[in-house]
């Protein structure tokens, strides 16, 4: 059983999270607090296998108590947050939480696929307690120099931290576009691409229908819709989710190794599942470079190892060399 201590200010919405989580049998409810301060004590004492933690709060808020609880113990934090303090939820990533979910998933009622996608993410974070691996050597491609037109990349869960350091090293002067999926919660895209911007001299913003990708920026993919490069211009795409993702990363790399041909630089960060895999595979056939984040720097070694997975990555690197390894291959 996966103990848990729910926080958040509301009794309605503890029981809400209460039942959601019970009613799958793997849960069980060990604790609950309704502000910061009894939510660092009460995990000091249970020292639950997962947190849920809401930011708006008497006595004590989220980020605070999220900063005091990852100061003395390894449970994994989630936040279960309005898209209303979005971009607090984001900083909540920088204090230590692992993921966030919109208060819609629990308050309303949802796809049965949906509940079952956020249960199993949520079962999977749980096993990331007090876990630490170490660095392994990767054999690396040789990659041959040439021209970049453009960088794309996808993230999911730990994906926002990721990127915080990873976008902080990149320079305002990146010769070539950077397009992003980030899994993200619908309604949470504008104050990610908001929070992002300040950690990172690029120009970060949310992708734009018919929009040309200017270098030095960082475009972000829109959350409910699939984002792609089609003649020099993004487009949007209503249909299907993939892989259970919308926007999905197979989506915008499969397009980018249309356009850019040799000239796309795929990257994909850490995550759940396997989005991104097969347009890495796209990306690799076309001739571009495709880079994976390794094992030990990454909070979920499931897209990153899907995509290894599929034979087609180039360069395995931990998070903090991809960066240098972008701006490396971007001006040869």
């Amino acid at each position: 059983m996966i103990r848990t201590l729910i926080v958040d200010d509301s009794a309605l919405v503890r029981t809400i999270i209460r039942d959601f989580l019970e009613s799958d049998g793997s849960f069980t409810v060990v604790g609950e607090a309704e502000n910061g301060l009894e939510a660092l004590q009460k995990a000091r004492t249970l020292n639950p296998d997962l947190i849920t933690m809401d930011i708006e709060m008497p006595v004590m808020d989220g980020l605070e108590a999220i900063e005091g609880i990852m100061k003395t113990m390894t449970s994994p934090i989630v936040v279960i947050s309005t898209k209303d303090t979005a971009k607090n939820a984001y900083e909540a990533t920088v204090k230590g939480a692992i993921e966030f979910y919109s208060k819609v998933n629990f308050t309303t009622a949802i796809s049965s696929e949906k509940r079952q996608e956020i249960l199993c993410s949520l079962k999977r974070i749980s096993r990331t307690k007090g876990s630490h691996q170490t660095s392994q050597s990767q054999l690396n491609r040789e990659v041959v120099a040439r021209e970049i037109r453009g960088v794309v990349i996808a993230a999911s869960t730990g994906g926002p931290k990721a990127l915080m350091s990873l976008c902080a090293a990149i320079p305002a002067t990146f010769p070539v576009p950077m397009v992003l999926v980030q899994h993200n919660s619908s309604g949470f895209d504008a104050g990610f691409a908001q929070w992002l911007n300040d950690y990172t001299p690029l120009v970060v913003k949310l992708a734009e229908d018919r929009e040309v990708p200017e270098k030095g920026k960082l475009y972000v993919a829109p959350t409910d819709k699939h984002l792609a490069l089609s003649g020099g211009r993004f487009i949007f795409d209503t249909g299907e989710p993939v892989h259970n993702q919308k926007p999905a990363a197979d989506i915008l790399f499969k397009s980018a190794a249309k356009y850019w041909g040799a000239g796309a630089i795929s990257v994909v960060l850490t995550g759940m599942g396997s989005d991104g895999a097969e347009g890495t595979r796209y990306i690799r056939q076309a001739g571009g470079i495709t880079i994976a984040q390794d094992e030990a720097s990454s909070m979920i070694y499931g897209m990153p190892k899907a995509a290894l997975d599929t034979g087609c990555v180039d360069l395995v690197l931990p998070l903090d060399q991809i960066s240098f390894k972008l701006i490396e291959l971007t001006n040869p």
